[in-house]
């Protein structure tokens, strides 16, 4: 009888260890080395609030690989991928002429950056956003709460089936394609891209599986079930703290 209610105990307990969240020996060593590069030392105090050791495994970016960054921004995560992929690998990032106008700043600031001894695995591409080339195939392209603008009028809009398949062609087979983004309300596809910056994720998972894609599985740490949705991203009550997903896609290896 003992034997019997210590084997039930065990049924309970085991199924429940192998669903608890990866603990911090889950994080690849490489990826807690680069978290402790002095170069992102003003980066370190947003590492909590974007679960950057989570996103950066998730996203499989690891030493050697080739990663594509889709409108890079103030760069925090281009220098992890930086630090993480060693000189052995590269950064490509693409920062689409049609953004000039809007962030002609971040662009100065990058073209900088990008000379620094620091990061010679990192390198600036400028093109137009219909228009997706990288000089090699990589291993991941990611982009970070930027999918929704390519919809936008202002980048075309970008008929975003070419663009997908786009992003495919430049990837390794067996390669991923990482997308973050703010959640709009269910069923609402792409009335809010351009308003509250917020997209449908079911749109964003019906265009990219199109181009011929496998999702690939999701990440929940970014989630907060707390943003109503329905406000602008940048509206101070929720800014910094949005809902957002991140989906993984594989382009398949054959």
């Amino acid at each position: 009888m003992r034997q019997t209610v210590l084997a039930v105990l065990l049924a309970l307990v085991l199924p429940a260890a192998a669903a608890s969240p990866p603990h911090e020996g889950a994080v690849p060593s490489a990826v807690r080395k680069a978290l402790d590069d002095p170069a992102r030392q003003s980066d370190k105090a947003d590492d909590a609030r974007r679960k950057v050791a989570e996103v950066i495994t998730f996203a499989e970016v690891a030493p050697g690989r080739k990663v594509l960054e889709l409108v890079p921004g103030s760069g925090y995560w281009t220098r992890v991928f930086s630090a993480v992929v060693g000189p052995q690998g590269h950064v490509y990032t693409v920062w689409p002429h049609e953004m000039d106008k809007y962030s002609a700043k971040s662009l100065a600031n990058w073209q900088g950056l990008v000379a620094t001894p620091h990061y010679a695995n990192v390198s600036l591409l400028q093109q137009p956003a219909a228009q997706l080339s990288v000089p090699e195939p990589v291993d991941v392209v990611f982009t970070a709460q930027n999918y929704h603008d390519y919809h936008d009028p202002f980048m075309g809009p970008v008929d975003m089936g070419s663009f997908d398949k786009q992003v495919y062609d430049a990837l390794k087979p067996g390669g991923v394609f990482v997308v973050i983004d703010h959640v709009a309300p269910a069923g609402s596809g792409l009335a809010d891209t351009d308003t509250l910056h917020r997209i449908d994720p079911a749109t964003v998972k019906k265009e990219v599986e199109a181009a011929g894609f496998v999702f690939d599985g999701e990440s929940h740490a970014l989630r907060n079930p707390a943003d109503p949705h329905d406000v602008k991203v940048f509206d101070k009550s929720i800014r910094g703290h949005t809902d957002q997903f991140i989906y993984r896609f594989r382009k398949p290896a054959k």
